[in-house]
C-alpha cells in the first residue's frame, strides 16, 4: 500500500504532532507500506526511517502571502499540500492519504474516490483558544473550525486516539457516524522507550525536580499549575515543604505572567522549546511530571512520563488522564484544574519519598501499553476499510 501522510512538522521538530507523525509513518513502513510524508517545516527530500520525507516549506511570496489575509490564510497550507500530493499521485498513485484534523491541512483533498482521505484527530483547534480574542481572531477561529469540520465530514475514514476522544470529535464536528472509524493509540519512539527504561530515578532530592511539558494555555491547565506552585512555594518558604523547582519545557520566559508571585517565580525555570536529547534529560532529572490538562486527545506526555517511571500528577477533568494515569495508579489526580486542587494532589509527593517510589513502580508497570506493531497493523486495517468505503460510496 502506498500512503501519503500530511504533517505540519516532522522530527527533529520538537512537537507532539511531529512525534505522532513519525510514529504513524514509521509504524506503517515497518508494516510493509510505502510511506511519503509531506511536511511544511522544511524543504527538499530525504529518506529517514524507511520513510520518504518531502519538504513543502512555503517560500516568501506565492501561497505564503495568503497568510496575510485573515481567514483566507488558512487555505495556504491546504493548497500547498493539494498541489504536492496530486503531483506525486500523478507520477505514482497513492492508495490513501492521512492527515491530522488540526487546522485541516487536507480539506482540499477530501471526498475523492480515487484518493481516499483518513483523518486522525488530535485536539480540535477550537479547544486551544482562550477567552478575550479579537474580532479578527474570532473570525479566523470560525474559519478554522469550519475547515476542520469539512475535512472530517469529507473523510473516507476516521481515527481517534481514545474512545472518549472519538465521541468528543463526533460531537464537535457533528459527524453522521457512517464513516469507517477506529480507536488507535499512539506509540512512543523506540529510542525514548529504551533510554527511558534505562534512566534511574534521581537519588538526590535537594531540590525536588518537577517537570511540565507543554504550552502555556488553559487547555494544558497552565493557569492551575502556576497557582499551585504559588501556594506550595509559600508553604515551602515557611518551612512546611522541602525545596523544589519546576522546569517548564515548551514555555518561554515571556509566557510567565507579570503578576506571578516572586516566591513561585524563584522556583520556576521556563526553558522554551528544547531538542529531543535535552527533553530526555529533563525527564530523567525529574522526580515527578505535572500534566494538569483539562483535555487531551491522547496525552503523549502521560505516556512519556510513565515510560521514564516518573509519577504523573494529572487532572481528573481529562478522560485520558483518568484512563492512563488514574486507572494505572501512575500518579495522583487533582479533582479539578484549579491551583488548590493541584496543590493538594502534589503536596503528598513532595513530602513522602516512599510515595514517589510507589507511584514510580506503578508507572513503569503501566508503560509500553502501545507499540508500533499495533499502531501500524490497526492503521492499515482502517485504511482498507476507508478505501472500500470510498470505492462503494
Amino acid at each position: 500500500m502506498r500512503t501519503a501522510l500530511l504533517a505540519w512538522d516532522y522530527p527533529p521538530a520538537p512537537s507532539g504532532l511531529s512525534t505522532a507523525a513519525r510514529e504513524i509513518a514509521e509504524s506503517l513502513a515497518a508494516a510493509g507500506a510505502e510511506v511519503t510524508v509531506f511536511t511544511l517545516d522544511r524543504t527538499g527530500r530525504e529518506r529517514v526511517g524507511g520513510v520518504t520525507v518531502e519538504g513543502l516549506a512555503l517560500p516568501p511570496g506565492g501561497l505564503a502571502r495568503l497568510r496575510l489575509w485573515g481567514s483566507a490564510g488558512h487555505l495556504a497550507a491546504p493548497l500547498a499540500f493539494r498541489r504536492a500530493v496530486l503531483a506525486a499521485h500523478g507520477r505514482a498513485p497513492f492508495d490513501v492519504i492521512e492527515a491530522t484534523n488540526w487546522y485541516a491541512p487536507a480539506v482540499l483533498l477530501a471526498r475523492r474516490r480515487d484518493l481516499p482521505l483518513v483523518t486522525r484527530s488530535s485536539t480540535p483547534a477550537a479547544f486551544t483558544r482562550g477567552p478575550g480574542a479579537s474580532l479578527r481572531d474570532r473570525l479566523d477561529g470560525r474559519t478554522a473550525d469550519a475547515l476542520e469540520r469539512a475535512q472530517a465530514r469529507g473523510s473516507a475514514g476516521l481515527i481517534a486516539n481514545t474512545a472518549e476522544h472519538g465521541a468528543v470529535i463526533a460531537r464537535a464536528y457533528r459527524l453522521s457516524g457512517r464513516q469507517p472509524s477506529a480507536v488507535i493509540g499512539l506509540s512512543l519512539p523506540p529510542e525514548i522507550c529504551s533510554s527511558a527504561h534505562a534512566a534511574p530515578y534521581p537519588e538526590t532530592d535537594a531540590p525536588l525536580r518537577l517537570l511540565f511539558v507543554g504550552r502555556a494555555e488553559a487547555r494544558k491547565g497552565f493557569d492551575a499549575l502556576l497557582a499551585a506552585v504559588a501556594i506550595l512555594a509559600a508553604e515551602q518558604a515557611a518551612g512546611a515543604l522541602p525545596p523544589f523547582r519546576l522546569d517548564l519545557v515548551g514555555v518561554p520566559p515571556d509566557d510567565l505572567p507579570p503578576d506571578l508571585a516572586d516566591a513561585a517565580r524563584q522556583r520556576i525555570a521556563a526553558r522554551g522549546r528544547i531538542d529531543a536529547a535535552a527533553l530526555a534529560q529533563a525527564y530523567a532529572d525529574a522526580h515527578a511530571v505535572l500534566a494538569p490538562s483539562r483535555y487531551e486527545s491522547f496525552g503523549l506526555v502521560y505516556q512519556e512520563a510513565m515510560a521514564y517511571g516518573r509519577p504523573v500528577v494529572a487532572c481528573a477533568e481529562d478522560a485520558s488522564a483518568r484512563a492512563f494515569v488514574g486507572a494505572s495508579g501512575a500518579g495522583p489526580l487533582a479533582q479539578t484544574a484549579t491551583g488548590p486542587a493541584l496543590a493538594d494532589a502534589l503536596r503528598p509527593l513532595l513530602l513522602d519519598p516512599g510515595l514517589r517510589r510507589a507511584y514510580r513502580m506503578r508507572a513503569l508497570a503501566a508503560a509500553g501499553r502501545f507499540d508500533r506493531a499495533s499502531l501500524g497493523r490497526e492503521t492499515l486495517a482502517l485504511y482498507e476499510a476507508a478505501i472500500a468505503a470510498a470505492r462503494h460510496g
